[in-house]
């Protein structure tokens, strides 16, 4: 299939629709950086592990196989992205995906890697 048009042509009305519904640069830039941080497997794990409650960050750790220190880190990205929010327990924090968006993110994204080419690699756009 070809990638390129064969003839040069422009429709002025698309291209008007298409700008006019264009995000700012710096909404641009915000969605970027977040579509950035779900690429990152172990993130997109933690976040997978969230969806069906609250986990301390003992139990990420056990869950994803990794020190706690290292979940920790990478909470630490996933709260100042705002995908997860945490509250105090005694002695233990305690975290949940921040709100229904992100929960909507996720459900969207195992959606559509249902679907999708099973010849799809990380690599292929």
């Amino acid at each position: 299939m070809d990638t390129v048009c064969q003839a040069r042509c422009f429709h002025p009305a698309s291209i008007a629709r298409a700008q006019q519904n264009m995000p700012t640069p710096e909404q641009t830039r915000r969605i970027a950086s977040l579509f950035a941080t779900l690429g990152d497997p172990t993130r997109l794990g933690i976040l997978l592990a969230l969806r069906h409650g609250e986990l301390c960050v003992c139990d990420l750790s056990s869950v994803m196989g990794m020190t706690v220190s290292a979940v920790s880190h990478q909470l630490r990205i996933l709260r100042h992205q705002g995908l997860v929010a945490s509250k105090k327990q005694g002695r233990m924090v305690m975290y949940r995906l921040d709100d229904e968006h992100v929960q909507s993110l996720l459900v969207q994204a195992l959606e559509h890697g249902t679907h999708c080419s099973p010849t799809l690699s990380p690599e292929t756009p």
